[in-house]
């Protein structure tokens, strides 16, 4: 089944389904797809209610209508004439499992989406399509429509097309509420024109972009700590009092694509962008620096969501632990040159994103990020 090159993986038993139907062989009962815990009616359900979201998300370029094998894409429709091709793909990791606790569905697509375009914007990429993977257990339509609406919307607010993606069904694979994704995400850029560029040098100004919150890192610590205080997904967040625990928690993943966009078409500042996931600013910002090369970066210009207070607090997290493991209120970093700094800081605010001085660019062999003042967070 499949649609806009949606597939419903229909074609691989694991050994509990084998066994199973070998069993019910043996009693020369009739055999169904069914039966071996494979829903084709429910996989239907979920073909007809995806075909809209992904319509939803057509942008120039998109070629093809829904049923092929492969989504279609034509670069040059899309405005490029020396296009470089820039592909990502990510998954949400155990984020996952509170949004399957919490019963909440509708988000996590958005972070998916995120965690692909935000990485292919750090290399000047506008991103053109996206395609997912989404892996269950027992395919819920309703659950399994929520996500990839979701995922539709992170689409749109990317500006990528939505053109396909694979749906399989693996019981024994799975526990029947589990499901896991991944995505796929394609970009491009005009020739010579990729981030980061060869001119980053000391003196060069760090701009910070605002984080929702946690992103979709570090999550592993989070539910550790709900784990030990005993707390539960409907409890009301202490740091946002009017959500429970588990929506605030899943705030979805901020994309950066339109306005970053922006600042490096409208200014000739950017030099670089670094997206802050996993390692948070220590190890995700020296990753598009030159060799010589290292960051400082005033913690007291950070006004963190208050869910990190929160887990300083409750987890008694050490604030070098929580620099390493979150992005600490910064989901993006941008390089600019110092003469076109206000320019970006402009263009960016225009734009919707919440920028702020960061710090600036320093001679450091280590290529090391060197931290100045204390984090501040909302109360």
């Amino acid at each position: 089944m499949k649609s806009a090159t949606r597939h419903i993986c229909t074609d691989t038993l694991c050994t509990e389904n084998l066994i199973a139907l070998r069993n019910m062989a043996k009693k020369d009962e009739g055999l169904t797809y069914a039966k071996a815990g494979v829903d084709i009616d429910a996989g239907n359900t979920l073909v007809k209610a995806i075909g809209p979201l992904a319509a939803s998300t057509k942008r120039p370029g998109v070629l093809g209508a829904i049923g092929g094998f492969g989504g279609l894409f034509d670069v040059k429709a899309a405005g490029f004439k020396d296009p470089v091709l820039v592909a990502a793909n990510d998954g949400v990791g155990t984020k996952l499992k509170i949004a399957v606790e919490a019963g909440i569905h509708n988000t996590v697509g958005i972070d998916l989406v995120a965690m692909c375009v935000n990485d292919l914007i750090v290399q000047g990429a506008e991103p053109l399509f996206f395609l997912d993977y989404f892996a269950c257990g027992k395919l819920d339509p309703k659950t399994a429509e929520q996500v990839i609406a979701g995922i539709a919307e992170g689409c749109k607010q990317a500006g990528a097309a939505l053109i396909g993606g694979e749906t399989a069904e693996m019981p024994g694979m799975y526990k029947d509420d589990d499901f896991d994704l991944a995505g796929f995400a394609v970009g491009a850029a005009e020739r010579g024109e990729l981030l980061p560029r060869n001119d980053i040098e000391p003196g060069d100004v760090l701009i910070g972009l605002a984080s929702s919150g946690i992103h979709s890192n570090g999550f592993s610590l989070i539910r550790k700590l709900v784990e030990t205080r005993q707390l539960g997904w409907k409890d009301a967040a202490s740091f946002e009092p009017s959500k429970s625990l588990g929506e605030a928690l899943l705030t979805p993943t901020r994309i950066y694509v339109k306005a970053a966009l922006k600042a490096i078409g409208d200014t000739e500042a950017v030099k670089a962008l670094a997206h802050i996931t996993g390692g948070g600013l220590p190890e995700n910002l020296p990753r598009v620096l030159p060799d010589g090369l290292g960051a400082r970066i005033d913690l007291g210009n950070i006004t963190a969501p208050g869910v990190f207070g929160w887990i300083m607090e409750e987890g008694g997290v050490a604030e070098e632990e929580l620099l390493r493991t979150f992005n600490c209120g910064v989901g993006m970093v941008v390089v600019a040159a110092r003469k076109g700094v206000d320019d970006v800081l402009g263009c960016l605010d225009a734009a919707g994103e919440e920028a702020f001085p960061l710090g600036e660019i320093e001679e450091n062999t280590g290529q090391t990020v060197h931290f100045t003042g204390k984090l501040g967070a909302q109360s």
